[in-house]
């Protein structure tokens, strides 16, 4: 299967703030928590959320990136 470059700069985009709607959302959601160690637990969860919106708007930047070299390359 192939994905053209388009297509992945969009599905990263969309994974993307997903990712980073559900990190904000947990940030937004560890005051009310009581329990030290499910508060510890929460904030881990959050991170590992907004550690996979970077990595997905890194792979989008990339992607964009490598498309418009591509296209300055052929309009050459």
């Amino acid at each position: 299967m192939n994905i053209s470059l388009r297509m992945a700069m969009m599905m990263s985009a969309i994974f993307g703030a997903l990712s980073l709607g559900f990190a904000v959302y947990g940030f937004v959601s560890l005051g009310d928590m009581t329990d030290p160690t499910q508060a510890s637990d929460a904030r881990g969860f959050v991170w590992f959320w907004a550690f996979l919106a970077s990595i997905a708007i890194g792979l989008g930047v990339l992607a964009w990136w490598i498309e418009r070299t591509q296209r300055k390359e052929s309009e050459r």
